[in-house]
C-alpha cells in the first residue's frame, strides 16, 4: 500500500471529535469551535483535482478530490458544525458533541471523496456516529429509534456496497463519477443513495429518528445524512429521468405528512423530506441551472432547516414540550427564538428576500427552461403547500394560536429565550437566510456550474408573493381544519411496527410456541432412543465393551493383516 502525502479535511473533524471527551470546559468548547475552523483552512486549501491517492489490491483508491461541487457541500458541512457547535456548547452529553463532530467529518469525507470506496467508507461511519447522536439522548423513545435507524441504514449500506462490488467487478474502476442506472448494480448503487436520501418507501425513518433526538442532536442530524445524499446523486446520476417522480413524491409526501402532523419536531422531520425531493427533482432533471438549483438549495436548506430545529429545540430546552396541542403564546416570553423561528420558516418556503427564493426558484425555472410542464405544475403548487405546513402552521402553533402566558399557566413552566450561545447561533443561522436572500452572489459563485440565473425579476417576485399570498389566506380559512389534535401517522414503518409484530405475537408465539413443544417432544424421544442405542454397545456392558481373550485377538489381527497383504500385492 503507497500513500501520497495529504490528509483529507473529513479526518481532521474526525480525530479531533475524538479528543473532546478528554477536555472539560472551556477548553472543549474552545477545541469545538476550532475544530471547524481548522477543517475549513483545509478545504479551502485543496486544489481541484486528485491530491492523494492509495493503492489498495490492484485499484486505486483516491480519498482526496478537489472540485467546485465537492467544495461547495465540504464548506457548508463545516459550517454547520461550527454553528450547531456554539447552539451545543450547552449539551453536557459527551457521546452526542463526539458523535456529531464525527458525524460531520464523515459527511466532509464524503463530499472530498475520488473513488467509490472510500465514500462507501465514510458513508458507513456517518450511519454509525449518527446512530450514536440519536441514541445519546438516553431516553426509552431514542434508543427504540435508533435501533430502528441504524437497522435501515445499514440496510441500505449493503445494497450499495452489492451495487459498488458489481459495479467495480464488471468496470474495472472504482472511479466515483456520472453514471446511468442502465444495469442491476448501478441500480443499486442508486436505491443505497436514495434510501439516505428519504426516498420512498423508506421515508418514514427520518421522521422517526430526528425528533427523538436531543434538543441539539436534531440540529445536527437534519444538515448531513439526506444532503450528502443529494451530493452523490449530483456527482452520479445527473439527469436520470426517474429521478423526478422520486422528486415529486417525496415533495408531496412532505408536505402531506406534515400537515397532519401534531409534533413540532416531526412537522420540519416531514419538511426535510419535501425539501429534498426539490433537490431530487433538480437532479432529475439534470441541467446546469437545475443541477446549480439542486446544490444551491441544499446549501440554502441546512442553514434554515438548523434555523428550524434550533427554534424548536430552545422551546423544548426551556420548557420541554414537543407537541402543537401544548404549545402557543410563547411569542412573548420568547421573542428572539420567535423572529429567528419566523425567519427560517419564511426562507423554507422561498419568500423573497430570503435565502430559498433565490436558490429554490432555479430548480423550477429548470423544469420551465426544458418544457417539462408537469414538473414545473407541480413543483409550484408545492411551494404553496412548504407555506402552509412550514411557514405558517409551526410559528403559528408554536408561538401564537393563544393568548401570552398559556404554557406558564397550563404547565407551570417560565419560558424565556435560550442562554446566549444558542441565541448567536440562531442569529448567524438568520443572518445568513436573509443575507443570501439579498445578496446571493457569493453562493452563485461557489456553485458547480456557470450562473446566469436572475432570481429577482418582476415576474419571479409577483409569482412568488402570489403563491404565497393565496396559501396563507387558505390556512387561516381552514383554520379550525388545521387545529392539531393528538394523533399517530404511520407510513411503511407499520410493517415494522405493527405488521411484523403482530406476525410475531400470532404465529411465533401462540403457533410457534406449540410448534416448538411438538419439536421438543420429538427431538427428547430420538435422543433417548440414541442414548439407548449407545449405552447397549458402548456402556459397561454392552458388546463392545465385553473382555475378549488375548489369542482370540491375535488370530484376527493376522487374518486382517493376511487380508491386506493379498488385496495390496493382487
Amino acid at each position: 500500500m503507497m500513500i501520497n502525502s495529504a490528509l483529507p479535511p473529513g479526518l481532521i473533524m474526525i480525530f479531533g471529535a475524538l479528543f473532546l471527551p478528554a477536555l472539560v470546559g472551556n477548553a472543549r468548547k474552545t477545541m469545538m469551535l476550532l475544530i471547524p475552523v481548522i477543517t475549513m483552512y483545509f478545504i479551502w486549501a485543496v486544489p481541484d483535482g486528485v491530491q492523494l491517492t492509495i493503492s489498495f489490491l490492484d485499484y486505486t483508491l483516491e480519498p482526496l478530490q478537489g472540485d467546485k461541487l465537492s467544495r461547495l457541500f465540504a464548506t457548508i458541512f463545516t459550517l454547520m458544525a461550527f454553528v450547531g457547535g456554539i447552539f451545543a456548547l450547552n449539551q453536557k452529553s459527551q457521546i452526542e458533541l463526539m458523535s456529531a463532530y464525527a458525524y460531520a467529518g464523515g459527511a466532509v469525507g464524503v463530499a472530498m471523496a475520488g473513488d467509490l470506496i472510500t465514500v462507501f467508507v465514510f458513508w458507513e461511519f456517518m450511519a454509525i456516529a449518527s446512530t450514536l447522536v440519536i441514541w445519546s439522548a438516553r431516553t426509552t423513545e431514542s434508543y427504540g429509534a435508533s435501533m430502528r435507524y441504524v437497522i435501515v441504514h445499514l440496510f441500505g449500506g449493503v445494497i450499495l456496497m452489492i451495487g459498488i462490488i458489481g459495479q467495480i467487478y464488471h468496470s474495472g474502476s472504482v472511479e466515483f463519477g456520472a453514471m446511468q442506472a442502465d444495469s442491476w448494480w448501478t441500480w443499486m448503487i442508486l436505491v443505497g443513495f436514495l434510501i439516505n436520501a428519504g426516498a420512498p418507501p423508506f421515508s418514514s425513518w427520518l421522521p422517526d429518528a430526528y425528533p427523538s433526538a436531543s434538543w441539539s442532536g436534531s440540529v445536527f442530524l437534519s444538515a448531513f445524512t439526506t444532503k450528502t445524499a443529494v451530493y452523490v446523486l449530483i456527482r452520479t446520476f445527473p439527469g436520470e429521468n426517474v429521478l423526478i417522480f422520486v422528486g415529486l413524491y417525496m415533495v408531496f409526501y412532505g408536505i402531506i405528512y406534515a400537515l397532519l402532523e401534531n409534533d413540532m419536531r416531526r412537522i420540519l422531520a416531514y419538511s426535510i423530506i419535501n425539501q429534498v425531493g426539490f433537490m431530487v427533482t433538480g437532479i432529475g432533471i439534470g441541467t446546469d441551472l437545475a443541477l446549480n438549483g439542486a446544490a444551491a438549495h441544499a446549501f440554502a436548506h441546512i442553514i434554515y432547516k438548523a434555523l428550524l430545529l434550533m427554534s424548536a429545540g430552545a422551546v423544548i430546552y426551556e420548557i420541554n414540550k414537543r407537541k402543537c396541542t401544548d404549545l402557543g403564546g410563547l411569542y412573548k416570553a420568547m421573542p428572539l427564538t420567535m423572529i429567528c423561528g419566523t425567519i427560517g420558516a419564511l426562507a423554507i418556503s422561498g419568500f423573497p428576500l430570503t435565502s430559498g427564493f433565490t436558490t429554490k426558484t432555479m430548480i423550477a425555472s429548470a423544469a420551465a427552461s426544458e418544457h417539462i410542464a408537469y414538473a414545473w405544475f407541480l413543483l409550484e403548487a408545492a411551494s404553496a403547500g412548504v407555506f402552509l405546513h412550514a411557514g405558517i402552521k409551526f410559528p403559528w402553533f408554536v408561538f401564537f394560536q393563544r393568548a401570552p402566558g398559556y404554557v406558564e399557566k397550563e404547565f407551570g413552566a417560565k419560558p424565556k429565550d435560550p442562554p446566549f450561545n444558542m441565541r448567536l447561533a440562531m442569529l448567524i443561522f438568520a443572518g445568513f437566510c436573509i443575507g443570501l436572500g439579498v445578496y446571493p452572489d457569493p453562493l452563485y459563485a461557489i456553485l458547480p456550474y456557470e450562473v446566469n440565473y436572475v432570481p429577482y425579476t418582476g415576474t419571479h417576485v409577483v409569482h412568488m408573493l402570489e403563491l404565497l399570498l393565496f396559501s396563507g389566506f387558505a390556512f387561516f380559512v381552514l383554520l379550525k381544519m388545521m387545529k392539531r389534535t393528538l394523533t399517530i401517522t404511520l407510513d411503511f414503518d407499520w410493517f415494522y411496527r405493527k405488521f411484523f409484530n403482530l406476525l410475531h405475537e400470532e404465529f411465533v408465539i401462540r403457533h410457534g410456541g406449540k410448534a416448538f413443544e411438538a419439536f421438543k417432544k420429538t427431538s427428547l424421544n430420538r435422543l433417548e432412543v440414541f442414548i439407548k442405542h449407545v449405552t447397549r454397545h458402548h456402556g459397561p456392558h454392552g458388546i463392545l465393551a465385553r473382555t475378549w481373550p488375548t489369542g482370540s485377538m491375535v488370530l484376527w489381527v493376522a487374518i486382517l493383516l493376511g487380508v491386506y497383504l493379498l488385496v495390496y500385492y493382487i
